[in-house]
């Protein structure tokens, strides 16, 4: 039988993988749609446009989902881990007062402007709304990142009779990890949403949807992924040396090493054995993991058995998960790296006119495979949360509280039977939200595009152009 503390963080990591899915796509979708509305207003060209109206039925469906699952997340303080916010409150509460007072509020005023505002407010307005809103997610994003960090990289506090007192806030704010996973986390947003954008077009392209809108948000979306997946991975790297610096722990336990020393080889494929404290089947490059994280063959890397206590106490994290769960995190992204940059050779190829970046340069099989990659974002980023969350164990807040310090006491049974509630209940809304996006999808082919509707079709498209650009109401659905 499990025990409360196992079932809890069980409990807790099924409602932060369930809520993290939406987050990381309205952060970057708000983006986009903003970088849709302004191509229209530049150039005047209505597929933009249409590609706005429709992934702003994505964005709404997303944030809706993020609001919902991230109230449960915000009850789970006081009823699974109450020690947390008696020890860390003072930091912890503040951090999260910020996020809803210059972020949700933000959000919040400006999403019905964003979502309903096309034919009821002048252009520039309802522009400006779509950017207040992206902006607004960013800065929810920042405040997040920032607890988080600091839970792994604490400073700028001292304790009083076991209670965090912040002396510094500034330095809380912009803890030594803090740019690093921040910079991450939006950089995994911006290529969940590529990838999205592209995978739903894809499926839209292969449905038999030919509208210029789904030509230019595929287009959009790979480029946008292609020159991302590279920058992410340069941001990775960077997190990487950061982290072997903070918690080399980590950092041993996602390399699969055992032994401190030089030398070190990159392991591709082990089944980390706890018991006897070594790899079995291990197949690895030599010296490759000292060149990466020290940049130098002969460079040392910590193993983990210099986090063993005297008296046998593991102080590393369980090795198996956070090995594994980083290198799903490193194919998916190498997959990315793959497709997008694949796909954007074939479609700078010329045509028979000479024209580039052309859909039609792309073969079904390709095409194909970048539908289930719509969904590739979810996964890097939930093993990448993995990573770096179960490798924190056995710290709650790093050197300053352990999980077990922090978990409620109630029986065992009663967090069984809500941890089954929420399982259930979260499969049910992943699956309708999926289905969903696949029946927008599925629906969108048989719109009609915005530039051939006429007034008589009950569409006031005469003159939008010039109407939007002197800031007069974009026509609504």
């Amino acid at each position: 039988m499990m025990d409360t503390l196992i079932l809890s963080r069980i409990q807790f990591a099924a409602n932060i993988s369930f809520h993290i899915l939406f987050p990381t796509i309205t952060i970057a979708l708000g983006w986009f749609l903003l970088f849709f509305k302004l191509r229209f207003q530049w150039t005047g060209d209505l597929k933009w446009m249409e590609a706005y109206r429709f992934w702003v039925k994505i964005f709404a469906l997303s944030f809706a989902m993020g609001v919902v699952s991230g109230i449960t997340m915000s009850f789970q303080f006081g009823t699974n881990w109450p020690g947390f916010m008696e020890t860390v409150g003072n930091i912890a509460g503040p951090l999260l007062a910020y996020e809803v007072m210059t972020a949700f509020f933000l959000e919040a005023v400006f999403i019905g402007i964003m979502l309903f505002g096309f034919s009821r407010v002048p252009g520039w307005l309802h522009t400006t709304a779509t950017f207040l809103v992206a902006f607004g997610t960013t800065v929810s994003t920042f405040w997040i990142i920032v607890l988080n960090s600091w839970m792994h990289t604490p400073q700028g506090f001292e304790m009083i009779d076991g209670v965090a007192f912040a002396t510094s806030w500034w330095d809380i704010i912009f803890n030594p990890s803090m740019p690093y996973r921040l910079a991450h986390m939006l950089l995994a947003s911006g290529l969940t949403v590529s990838f999205l954008i592209a995978g739903i077009s894809a499926l839209r392209w292969l449905l038999g949807d030919r509208k210029k809108s789904v030509r230019s948000s595929m287009r959009a979306g790979l480029i946008f992924g292609a020159i991302l997946i590279p920058i992410q991975i340069f941001a990775g790297d960077m997190h990487g040396l950061n982290t072997l610096e903070h918690q080399p722990q980590k950092v041993a336990a996602m390399e699969g090493n055992w032994e401190t020393g030089p030398n070190t080889p990159l392991v591709l494929f082990a089944l980390p054995n706890e018991e006897t404290r070594s790899n079995d089947y291990e197949i690895a490059i030599p010296d490759l993991a000292s060149i990466i994280l020290t940049h130098s063959a002969d460079g040392v890397v910590p193993g983990l058995n210099d986090f063993v206590a005297e008296d046998g106490t593991v102080l590393h994290p369980p090795v198996g998960k956070v090995f594994w769960s980083f290198r799903v995190m490193v194919a998916t992204g190498m997959a990315m790296l793959l497709l997008s940059w694949g796909s954007v050779a074939l479609m700078a190829r010329k045509n028979a006119e000479g024209r580039r970046l052309q859909i039609d340069r792309l073969p079904k099989l390709l095409l194909i495979a970048l539908v289930p990659m719509a969904l590739s974002g979810w996964v890097a980023t939930l093993a990448g949360w993995y990573t770096t969350e179960i490798g924190r164990q056995p710290w709650l807040v790093q050197g300053v509280m352990t999980t077990e310090m922090a978990v409620a006491d109630v029986p065992a049974p009663l967090v069984l039977s809500t941890l089954l509630g929420y399982l259930a209940i979260y499969a049910a809304l992943l699956l309708a939200y999926i289905g969903v996006v696949v029946y927008l999808a599925v629906k969108a082919r048989h719109d009609d595009p915005l530039d051939s509707l006429t007034p008589s079709s009950g569409e006031a498209v005469v003159d939008v152009i010039s109407r939007d650009k002197r800031g007069a109401a974009i026509p609504a659905e």
